[in-house]
Formats: structure tokens, sequence, C-alpha cells
């Protein structure tokens, strides 16, 4: 059913209002599709795998500050290299910058973490201090833009999928298939991780190995996504709700599907809708954002737990 939805809102993207020359028309929503459907599926098992490693509901990946890091890193680039001077670097290094920053960042500061005994309250709440650092370095420079550095910075920061360039679409999509199909491979090891440290051990799981594995792979799949297009905190807990309702189970060969169709469902579709149906009125990423926010507020005060 997920699966047929999915497709639907593809195709709707596709072809309503399409009109003019349609090759061209084709091709451009063609690379939008393929980029919201990369980020998609990203966030999806990024945020899948995460949630199983933390055993929490309304955590995701973001906590662990990545995002806050992306946007720090476009708002140093532009004050030290001007408006000007930040839109003539050329995308593919900006990509592999940002890609390789946020994944050694993520693996130099948490990997170590690890130590003789995991203790993922101590990841998370590194994550989350290291995420406000960013945050407020952020803020203390772009007060110091002048308005046109700060408009460039703007749409920097913001996730927008039709900056996409095909060339770099091609490099996130092999990142993300490489790393959803590590995730596929270990969907066992997964169901195994979900009982707990004492269990999965006592069941002949590498605790720490595994463990290890599996962040520098949510950091990969991250760091991929917010590359491409930008940071969208919120969509990881969105459709990782919405994926808890529509699969019923905690088996991870139907959670890591369902969830990445979902995703699709929530980019696809709601472009689609805010495109044709609200004239073009608002931007996906916040409204994502925004109702990921909702649920974020609910869940935290009802205390939900997997």
């Amino acid at each position: 059913m997920t699966a047929a939805v999915a497709l639907l809102a593809c195709a709707a993207y596709m072809t309503i209002g399409l009109r003019g020359d349609l090759a061209l028309g084709l091709e451009l929503r063609g690379l939008r599709l393929g980029a919201m459907i990369c980020v998609g599926v990203a966030v999806a098992v990024s945020t899948v795998v995460f949630q199983t490693l933390t055993a929490n509901r309304i955590v995701t990946p973001s906590i662990m500050g990545l995002d806050a890091l992306y946007i720090f890193c476009q708002t140093a680039l532009v004050f030290a290299l001007t408006g000007l001077g930040f839109a003539g670097i050329d995308p593919r290094l900006q990509f592999f910058g940002n890609f390789f920053v946020m994944t050694g960042l993520a693996l130099a500061l948490f990997l170590p973490l690890l130590g003789r005994r995991l203790d993922l309250g101590l990841l998370l709440l590194t994550g989350v201090v290291l995420g406000l650092l960013f945050r407020s370095l952020s803020v203390l420079l772009a007060r110091l833009f002048d308005p046109n550095d700060f408009a460039v910075l703007q749409g920097a920061v913001f996730a927008s999928f039709s900056r996409t360039r095909p060339d770099l679409l091609l490099i996130a999509w092999l990142i993300t298939a490489a790393g959803t199909v590590v995730a596929w491979r270990m969907r066992h090891v997964l169901d195994v991780v979900a009982l707990g440290e004492e269990a999965a051990v006592g069941l002949g799981v590498s605790w720490r190995s595994v463990v290890a594995g599996l962040l520098a792979l949510v950091a990969a799949l991250v760091a991929a996504a917010t590359a491409l297009v930008g940071p969208m905190a919120f969509l990881g807990l969105l459709v990782a709700s919405i994926t808890d309702r529509v699969a019923g189970t905690g088996r991870h060969a139907v959670l890591l599907p369902a969830a990445a169709l979902v995703a699709v469902v929530v980019l696809v579709g709601g472009q689609t809708v805010l495109q044709h149906g609200l004239g073009g009125e608002g931007t996906l990423a916040i409204v994502v954002e925004f109702i990921g926010g909702i649920i974020f507020l609910v869940m935290l005060f009802a205390g939900v737990r997997r």
C-alpha cells in the first residue's frame, strides 16, 4: 500500500501541470525527484538505525549536531570569503568538503567515546552540546555580516531541492545506496540490537564494533543528504513516527523499506501539493520542519519511548 502511494506521488509530481517543452520539464522534475528520493531514503534509513541504537523514538541523527555543523561551515565560509567568494566555490568541492567534515567530525568525536563501556547517553549529550556550540558560533558570525552576505547565507543553509546538480546527485546516490545495502544486510543484527546491550551480547553480537559501525553508517548517510540539499532536522522524526504506525512491527526487514517509502511520500507528495495545489506558496523544508517539530513536542510531553 505504501509503495503504491509512493509511486502515485512520484507520477503526480512528474505529470501534473506539465506543459511547454516536455523534455526539459521532465528533465528538471526528474532531477528534483531523484534528489527527494535520495534524501528521503538516506534520512529514513539513518533515523531507523539511530533510533534502534538509542532505543528511543524521539531522537534522530540531527541530535549528533551534524545539521548545526553544516550551518556553521556555511556561515564560516561566507564570513571568510564574503558572499561573492562563497558563490564562486566549485559545488563539487563544497559537497565533498561538507561531507567529509561532517562525517569526520562525527567519527572523531563519537567513536573514541565508546571506550571500554558504551554509554549512548554520553554520546547523545555530547551531540546536544556540540549542536548548541555550532549554532551559537553561527549566530555570532552572522551578526557580523552585511545584508548582501547574509542573504547569500540564508540561501545556503535552508534545504532546497531546486539547486541539485546531476553530478552531485549521482555521488549522493552512490553513498545512499551503499549505506542502505549495508543497513539491509544487517537487518537481522538490528533486530537483535533492539533488544538491548545485555540481550544482544548474550546472543553473540559484538556490541562495541557493531554500534561503532552503525554510528559511522548513520553519520555518512546524514552527511550525504545534508551536503546535497541542506539540513532537514525533523524529517527523520516525522518519517519514523508515521512508519511506526504504518509498519506495525519492530522487524527491520519491514521497518527499513517502509520508512524509505514513507519518506518518499512525505517529500514528493508534499512538494506536489505545495507546487500544484497551493501555487508554490511556501517551502517544503519549512513545512516539514514545522510539522516535525510539533510531533517532537507531542512525543516529548507524552513520554513516548521505544
